[in-house]
């Protein structure tokens, strides 16, 4: 998927303005559905748009447009260190803007994550130029609507998520669908590209691991499970919990605690050092000692953040020689309170043993073709998908669940 992704970037990209860039298109395994683009040609997409997007008209589209903004050289806005927290480690789905704001700094040390937005205008120029490149190279440029209307449909579905989807980065819809519009209606029906590539590009999304994927580590109420690295760990019954690519945290009901798990660099000696020796952070007592079998180093530490003075307890423990980072902390004066359900947090934390739990997979999205004329509600029924009605009407980009869909008809649908 990678390889295909990248050879439909790369002929776009060849016949721009900017052909001599180094172009880098890479798919993320991200089941948010978002594409972007860095300055220098380093495009990116991810399995949520993919899974969306029903035809290779509709991909080279997307490409094009965010090929667009780096030929244009576009300015791009990026994130404050505080919305950095909120987004980066999922702050802002266990905390309230205002809490995640105060804590954040602490959380973002060491982040380099980007959320790169442009202006309106810099927006309507990058629809532009992804219609031409995608009409030079034969393709299809009706289909551009598909991607917006979709993108549109989703937002209304989409949870919280701690990474930005593609409407927090690409707004304004609905105005965009109508300019793009007509652009087409002012087209001689003879240059209308036909290119479409469903076929093909069904084929190459054919088993793509659709929503969240637990081999990237899944909760099961206040348990999270991590089968590729083999670890699990209980945050506190009751908190709000979000796992990211980055960071497994927890924030209490209160809003006033977080815990929060990474990975770090270097032993865990190193690591402790490194932390408990930074500027502004006053640590107390370190020890070494062991969790569940690991070897591991914890100490307590006070650190002033804005006008907020916190305090916690980090822990930094080793398994199959990679070194997790905990940090747990509060307001000072809250410390006392929270110690115990601190302490049981992460000396909660182990090797997983659980075969089932270790084998866990995707849901993935598979293919059907509808063997006579039916509704997609009648195709559920005889092909049933694990999400919702409304998922599966937008994944298959249909007006609703009583569509009448030709036989012969692609149907996406999800399942173990």
């Amino acid at each position: 998927l990678q390889r295909y992704v990248e050879r439909l970037g790369l002929q776009l990209a060849a016949a721009s303005e900017r052909p001599d860039l180094p172009w880098s298109f890479r798919v993320v395994d991200d089941p948010t559905p978002n594409a972007f683009a860095a300055p220098g040609g380093f495009i990116f997409i991810t399995r949520g748009l993919l899974a969306l997007i029903r035809n290779e008209a509709e991909l080279v589209s997307v490409l094009g447009h965010e090929i667009g903004h780096v030929t244009a050289r576009h300015s791009v806005a990026m994130m404050s260190r505080a919305q950095l927290a909120q987004i980066g480690l999922g702050l802002g789905a266990v905390l309230s803007p205002e809490m995640a704001a105060r804590f954040g700094d602490l959380a973002a040390g060491g982040l380099q994550l980007l959320f790169l937005s442009h202006s309106r205008e810099a927006e309507r120029q990058a629809d532009d130029l992804g219609f031409r490149y995608a009409l030079e190279q034969g393709y299809d440029v009706r289909e551009m609507v598909n991607v917006f209307a979709s993108l549109q449909a989703a937002a209304a579905l989409v949870g919280q998520t701690p990474v930005p989807s593609w409407m927090a980065t690409h707004p304004y819809p609905g105005e965009r669908i109508a300019r793009i519009n007509q652009r087409i209606a002012q087209l001689p029906t003879s240059e209308v590209a036909l290119r479409i590539g469903e076929d093909e590009y069904l084929e190459r999304i054919t088993n793509l691991a659709y929503g969240p994927n637990p081999r990237n580590g899944y909760f099961e109420d206040n348990r999270y499970n991590h089968p590729d690295l083999a670890f699990r760990l209980d945050m506190p019954r009751g908190w709000r919990t979000q796992n990211t690519a980055r960071a497994v945290i927890a924030g209490s009901p209160e809003q006033d605690a977080i815990i929060q798990l990474t990975l770090t660099e270097g032993t865990r000696e190193e690591a402790s050092a490194t932390f408990f020796q930074q500027q502004g952070l006053s640590a107390g007592r370190i020890r070494t000692t062991e969790i569940n079998g690991l070897a591991a180093v914890i100490g307590e530490f006070e650190a002033q953040r804005q006008d907020l003075r916190l305090g916690g307890l980090a822990a930094f423990i080793t398994l199959q020689d990679r070194t997790y980072q905990f940090l747990a902390y509060t307001p000072l004066e809250q410390r006392l309170a929270y110690e115990r359900t601190f302490d049981t947090a992460i000396r909660s934390f182990a090797r997983l043993t659980d075969q089932a739990a270790l084998e866990r997979q995707p849901r993935r999205l598979s293919i059907v073709h509808v063997p006579r004329r039916m509704t997609v509600e009648q195709m559920n029924r005889d092909y049933p998908s694990l999400i919702p009605m409304a998922e599966l009407v937008l994944i298959n980009q249909v007006a609703d669940a009583q569509a009448l869909l030709p036989q012969g008809f692609a149907f996406k649908r999800v399942s173990e």
